[in-house]
């Protein structure tokens, strides 16, 4: 078993080299190109609806290549059709150099309970923070920790995002988007869509409740 991570290590250390150099981004001049923004995201990039991802403070390195994906297609998010295709480079840089630029508000975690595959009842607290922090041997599932820190503040040098406090909803809808195929801008090395084809329904509640709470 000591070899089970490997494959996915080695990936994550490709996806790190093979991100392209982007534009440095002015948060200064980013406050007015993200008015836009403001009406799904929040004026500071804190939703208060759990369908539109909280920006603020996620990494300004993820969100240009994030608002780039959507522009050129590679990500496909309806609400957001046409949105970018007047912005440069510079403005998306810009943009994302402002809502990182910005405290992210804790959604909060709950107590609940999820059904695992053998029927019982688990906490749901307890399984994400296991997860999160150890990953599952048995399926080949790595530790949370590895791209996304210890208290989940992501890599921004490498584009990981921070994950600390995001909305429980939307990291479970992007877990099953990668895990079905839905979502495919993780890149040639598939990281998340490998680690999600190994997660099941239980596993990413359990993780996004545990995430919108970790700190």
């Amino acid at each position: 078993m000591k070899n089970v991570f490997k494959p996915v290590l080695m990936m994550m250390s490709l996806a790190m080299v093979a991100e392209g150099t982007l534009a440095a981004g002015d948060a200064a001049a980013g406050e007015g190109k993200a008015v836009m923004c403001a009406a799904c995201h929040g004026a500071d990039g804190n939703s208060a609806a759990p369908s539109f991802p909280k920006l603020a403070g996620l990494g300004e390195k993820y969100l240009t290549k994030q608002m780039l994906d959507v522009k050129n297609g590679n990500r496909q998010i309806p609400e957001m059709t046409g949105m970018l295709d007047n912005m440069s480079e510079q403005d998306l840089a810009d943009i994302a150099a402002f809502f990182n630029s910005k405290t992210t508000q804790l959604s909060g975690s709950k107590e609940m309970e999820v059904q695992v595959n053998s029927g019982a009842k688990v906490d749901a607290l307890a399984l994400g923070e296991k997860l999160y922090r150890g990953g599952n041997a048995e399926v080949g599932v790595p530790a949370c920790t590895g791209c996304h820190s210890p208290k989940g503040l992501g890599n921004d040098p490498a584009g990981y995002p921070r994950l600390s406090g995001q909305h429980a909803a939307y990291i479970e809808k992007q877990l099953k988007d990668f895990r079905a195929g839905n979502r495919v801008n993780d890149g040639d090395t598939r990281v998340m869509r490998s680690v999600a084809a190994n997660l099941s329904d239980a596993d990413i509640a359990a993780l996004a409740n545990y995430i919108a709470g970790l700190n």
